[in-house]
């Protein structure tokens, strides 16, 4: 009888741990965060402070976060709102969170989740999400990051929380771009039995950079005294232990060109409608399609003109470079990189009132070297004219 009790331990302990195999095996992979692009509301989003109208996200101090959303409230719009203007990461949602601001006049906010399952002691974790400086924001900063927690931060005061950053930026860089998403992202070692994920700024004002922004020229939003922070894209995935992050891998973007060709476009009175659209063009950084100021101004000189001539219809080519489609094979966030230029352009376009209707799109990825290449030029600079969106009237 002790004989048989005992062989039936030794078989419920083998099964128990292959269960446990079969479980941490399965989780390999997926995110544990739920609803880490904050694409799934509860109701209808109507103002600022609502984050906890996206399923799973809460804000652990009496300072509500914000989510935006596509909405006839500009507040909350995106890609345009109160605080300026981002595309989405992924998705159509993002949230935002004040990170800091000058003696603290606008109180910091932070967004929480809790995960899908507790994160198992001795396990890896790859942890990461993206932030975008708004435009509004008279303040930069670094030190924004992640806590990973056994319990949540549970406060209904108005007041910082000064804890542990688990996961930082690699630099621990100021985040002061006010175009397209700044990845941070790490490695966690679980200690067992974490349940929340927590992001924003833990640190002391007097131990954080802190970087004064002028107002950007040509924004039309108020400026702000502090330093606001888009939030999109969170991701916490259990890894091997000899697994290396799948965002570290991608965190020496600085292999790829960071070069944005500048060309002054000359328009004057003697050209033809037709002819000064054509003029216009939008260059970009190796695998970035948001638009930067340069490009907003070629469109809004196209707006202009088409709105002067209701029967125009635009053609909208997108380009890319040879080494963006080649890496894009390997590494999604680089792929149809002229395609999303295109996306950007025409969301703008329709944004400003012009109608779907009138736009046409062309894919032309790199198969259409740029007119502006000279045999001069290096190959960074070859690239960077490759990297582009051009126009035609129909």
């Amino acid at each position: 009888m002790n004989y048989v009790f005992k062989n039936w331990k030794t078989i419920c302990s083998i099964s128990l741990m292959s269960l446990t195999t079969v479980m941490i095996s399965a989780q390999q992979g997926e995110n544990l965060v739920p609803n880490g692009g904050f694409e799934a509301t509860d109701g209808k989003i109507k103002k600022l402070g609502s984050i906890e109208s996206a399923n799973g996200w809460t804000s652990p101090t009496g300072v509500r976060a914000d989510v935006f959303t596509p909405s006839k409230v500009v507040d909350i719009n995106t890609p345009e709102n109160l605080y300026g203007k981002e595309t989405p990461k992924e998705g159509s949602n993002y949230a935002g969170i004040v990170a800091y601001s000058f003696g603290d006049k606008i109180p910091r906010s932070y967004i929480t989740a809790k995960f899908d399952a507790p994160l198992k002691k001795g396990m890896k974790y790859c942890v990461q999400f993206h932030v975008s400086l708004a435009e509004a924001s008279k303040y930069s900063v670094n030190n924004i990051g992640a806590n990973l927690s056994k319990k949540p931060f549970a406060t209904d005061t108005k007041s910082s929380i000064i804890d542990q950053s688990h996961i930082l930026h690699h630099n621990n860089q100021i985040f002061n771009a006010t175009y397209n998403w700044e990845k941070v992202c790490g490695v966690y070692e679980a200690e067992g039995g974490e349940k929340f994920i927590t992001i924003g700024n833990f640190s002391k004002n007097d131990v954080m950079k802190i970087e004064t922004n002028k107002k950007i020229k040509d924004v039309k939003v108020a400026q702000v005294i502090s330093a606001y922070y888009y939030i999109d894209d969170v991701t916490v995935t259990l890894i091997n232990s000899n697994e290396e992050c799948d965002c570290m891998l991608t965190e020496n973007e600085n292999l790829y060109s960071t070069t944005i060709y500048q060309k002054a476009i000359i328009v004057n009175d003697k050209m033809t409608p037709q002819q000064k659209v054509e003029a216009q063009k939008a260059f970009f950084a190796f695998g970035k399609n948001k638009l930067n100021p340069s490009g907003e101004e070629s469109l809004d000189q196209i707006i202009e003109i088409m709105k002067a001539n209701p029967t125009m219809v635009l053609e909208v080519s997108g380009h890319s470079d040879m080494q963006e489609d080649e890496v894009g094979a390997e590494k999604p966030q680089y792929a149809k990189m002229a395609e999303k230029r295109i996306y950007a352009a025409v969301s703008y376009l329709t944004s400003k009132g012009i109608s779907e209707s009138r736009i046409k799109t062309v894919n032309k990825e790199n198969s259409e070297p740029s007119p502006e290449i000279m045999d001069t030029d290096d190959d960074d600079l070859k690239m960077a004219k490759n990297r582009r969106l051009t126009y035609k009237i129909m």
